[in-house]
């Protein structure tokens, strides 16, 4: 089994507010990875006295935690109860109420001898590759489907009926993710990432999901970011490619099964 990790901060003096880690049983027989993209709130205006980087490590922490020992548990579970450990981490000062409370989007994947199972919460995504090469992105399409839609701001739409959702302190926003299981047999590799490494696909056109993951298998994934940072730095304007932010931050994980 090959695993590997990159995450880097769009800007280097601030804080990275992406997580990602990967869990390997004693046994060898398995294993779970959780990649997390902060949610970047207004200045001083998300009711939190901690802040989003703070937020991510503990959520991100107790999913993996929970992935890799409650096996018994499927991954909305996991994720329910991850959220509310954190919620209760926060404290009294923080407002978990406010609309812009830490929050993150999520990606959670499971394996075992036998089978998959994945989670996908907003718009960080999941690839799967099978043995034959091809290439299924695991996506949670609601902010793209709001977009194509008119639907403007979004900010409004987050965590509403008929808008999007992340992970933030309410547990039962679990049960909105996509969900899956298909059999380990058959796939190849798995490849999680935050939108700021999705860029290369999504963003800048460089190729599809299948020519990402061969670069990625090549490469490896401090490559692929750096590809990402080359295409934001020639654009810094962003005029040529339209985005939020000139730099983003960006993970990966890669497990070759």
């Amino acid at each position: 089994m090959r695993i590997e990790l990159a995450t880097a901060p769009g800007d280097p003096h601030i804080p990275n507010e992406d997580y990602a880690s990967v869990a390997l049983p004693a046994s060898g027989q398995g294993g779970a990875l959780v990649v997390l993209d902060g949610v970047t709130p207004p200045e001083d205006d998300d009711g939190c006295v901690h802040g989003v980087p703070w937020f991510t490590a503990r959520l991100g922490g107790a999913l993996l935690e929970l992935s890799g020992s409650r096996r018994d548990m499927p991954l909305t579970d996991c994720l329910s109860r991850a959220i509310e450990r954190t919620a209760a981490a926060h404290g009294p000062e923080c407002d978990l109420s406010h609309v812009r409370t830490p929050q993150a989007t999520v990606v959670a994947v499971r394996w075992d001898t036998e089978r998959i199972e994945h989670l996908v919460l907003s718009d960080s995504a999941l690839l799967i590759e099978g043995t034959d090469g091809t290439v299924t992105p695991v996506l949670d399409d609601r902010i793209d489907r709001l977009r194509a839609a008119g639907r403007r701001p979004l900010a409004p739409l987050r965590n509403v009926e008929g808008g999007f959702f992340t992970a933030a302190a309410d547990p039962a926003v679990a049960r909105r993710a996509v969900t899956g299981t298909r059999p380990r047999a058959g796939t190849r590799a798995l490849a999680a990432l935050t939108d700021g490494a999705a860029r290369w696909v999504e963003v800048f056109r460089e190729g599809d999901w299948a020519e990402w993951i061969a670069l990625l298998r090549k490469e490896g994934p401090q490559s692929l970011i750096d590809r990402v940072r080359a295409a934001e730095d020639a654009d810094p304007e962003r005029t040529g490619f339209p985005r939020g932010k000139t730099h983003d931050d960006a993970a990966i994980v890669f497990a070759e099964l």
